[in-house]
C-alpha cells in the first residue's frame, strides 16, 4: 500500500523532472472548485474589512480625504505618538500632529527610536482581515512596519476587495516586489496560551479608510 509520503514524493519527483513549461500546465491543469470572485457588494466588503480588522484588535476609522490630515493629527495626539518614520511618496498633505521622518534606510535601532510608522497601502482583502503592503513609494520597505510600536495605516476603499484569490490576481504584475501581509496588530502566544502583543511587529494598529471621491 502506498503511503501519503510516498505519493507526495512521487508526485513532488514527477513535477521536478520536467520543464518550468510543463509544470505550469499541469498546474494550470488543476480543478479550483473554491469561490474565486466577490458575491458581496462593496458596502458589505467594506463592513466585513472593518469586522475583521476590529476583531484582530485594530481600530478602523473611516474619513473622507479632505480628512486625512486632521484625522491622523488626532489620532496621534490621543496616542502620544510624536516622531513618526513616513517612506517617501507619502502625501505631504497627511502629515501632520507630530515629527514627521522620511525613512533613509534607517537601520533596526534607529528604528526602535521612533514612537510609530505611518504609510499607505496597496489593497486590503476583507475575507481574512488583511491589508497589504509593497515597496514601492507610500508604503516603503517592510522594515518600517516591523519596528516601531504604532502603525497608522491608510486603505482606500476603491482598493479593498472581497476574497484572498482577488488579491493574489492583483499581486501578480507586481509579484517581484517585497510585500507584507498583515491583520492587525502582531500577537503570538505561547504553550499556555497567553497572548502576547508586539513581538513580531507592532502592538498597535490604526486603518484609516478613505472613501471614494464621488
Amino acid at each position: 500500500m502506498t503511503t501519503a509520503k510516498e505519493a507526495i514524493l512521487a508526485r513532488i519527483r514527477e513535477t521536478g523532472s520536467g520543464s518550468a513549461d510543463d509544470a505550469r500546465a499541469t498546474y494550470a491543469q488543476i480543478e479550483r472548485t473554491y469561490r474565486q470572485s466577490a458575491q458581496l457588494n462593496h458596502a458589505q466588503i467594506l463592513d466585513l474589512l472593518e469586522e475583521r480588522l476590529v476583531d484582530y484588535d485594530a481600530h478602523v476609522y473611516r474619513v473622507a480625504e479632505p480628512e486625512i490630515a486632521a484625522k491622523v493629527a488626532q489620532l496621534l495626539v490621543d496616542r502620544k505618538v510624536r516622531r513618526v518614520v513616513v517612506p517617501q511618496g507619502l502625501p505631504a498633505a497627511w502629515l501632520t500632529g507630530a515629527e514627521f521622518v522620511t525613512d533613509d534606510g534607517f537601520d533596526a535601532v534607529t528604528l526602535d527610536g521612533f514612537d510609530g510608522v505611518m504609510t499607505a497601502s496597496a489593497f486590503a482583502i476583507a475575507e481574512t482581515g488583511t491589508i497589504v503592503l509593497q515597496s514601492v513609494p507610500g508604503q516603503g520597505r517592510r522594515a518600517i512596519t516591523l519596528v516601531p510600536d504604532y502603525h497608522l495605516c491608510v486603505v482606500r476603499e476603491r482598493d479593498v476587495m472581497e476574497t484572498v484569490v482577488e488579491g493574489m490576481r492583483q499581486l501578480d504584475a507586481t509579484r517581484d516586489l517585497p510585500t507584507t501581509f498583515f491583520s492587525g496588530p502582531s500577537a503570538t502566544a505561547d504553550i499556555e496560551m497567553t497572548r502576547i502583543k508586539g513581538v513580531h511587529g507592532p502592538r498597535f494598529v490604526d486603518v484609516l479608510l478613505v472613501r471614494d471621491q464621488v
